[in-house]
């Protein structure tokens, strides 16, 4: 119940703030519980992905510092997140969303890079897929990417790609994970020619990369 009235929440805030949005490819969306793999570009695109997958409910990393402040905690427990230590990330890591995925019936919101500032994409969308046997699903958000330009009401689409192939029956090593890895940024790039082919994401230069 509070996950629909937080959703609708979101959905008022973003459109006083920015107004309409537009969804491309949203038929490419699988009837069954999925992964969400999109390059990280705003912290605010996981919203539009959770409105652009109504009225299905989705999950999501976020970093533990947020869940610090008690109502924020209390927010993000209530709307699926569940914390991540992103230096040190334990085994809940993989196990929490592959329970929801196969329990819950949610849809995972995963940015594979990890950032909103690194081009280096890691195996975890690869090893939740083949633990959960849900497939990925690529997404890419074009719009505002500073907040000055968000309030502006500038233009956002949501993109959606076909399913990224994926053996499960294969052994998960790195030869598949580096495969998976270079088929979703095909597909993003795929995604964003068919919406804008003129846009261009570029970090904050003065962001420091996340490393492991």
């Amino acid at each position: 119940m509070f996950y629909k009235f937080i959703r609708q929440v979101a959905r008022f805030v973003l459109w006083v703030a920015n107004g309409r949005y537009k969804v491309v490819g949203k038929e490419s969306l699988p009837d069954k519980p999925y992964i969400i793999v999109a390059p990280h570009r705003t912290w605010w695109e996981p919203l539009y992905f959770a409105l652009a997958i109504s009225p299905r409910e989705a999950t999501f990393m976020a970093k533990i510092e947020l869940f610090k402040n008690p109502i924020l905690r209390y927010i993000l427990n209530h709307a699926h997140a569940f914390p991540v230590d992103r230096k040190h990330p334990g085994p809940s890591v993989i196990k929490r969303p592959v329970k929801a995925l196969k329990n819950k019936g949610q849809i995972l919101i995963m940015f594979p890079s990890g950032t909103r500032y690194s081009k280096k994409l890691r195996g975890g969308a690869s090893l939740i897929a083949k633990m959960s046997k849900a497939p990925l699903v690529p997404f890419v958000y074009q719009g505002p990417t500073t907040f000055s330009d968000f309030l502006k009401h500038k233009k956002i689409t949501i993109g959606i790609g076909p399913e990224i192939d994926f053996n499960f029956k294969a052994k998960l090593d790195d030869e598949q994970t580096n495969k998976v890895n270079q088929d979703m940024e095909t597909a993003w790039k795929e995604i964003d020619n068919k919406i804008d082919p003129d846009f261009k994401y570029i970090p904050d230069p003065n962001k420091k990369e996340f490393e492991d």
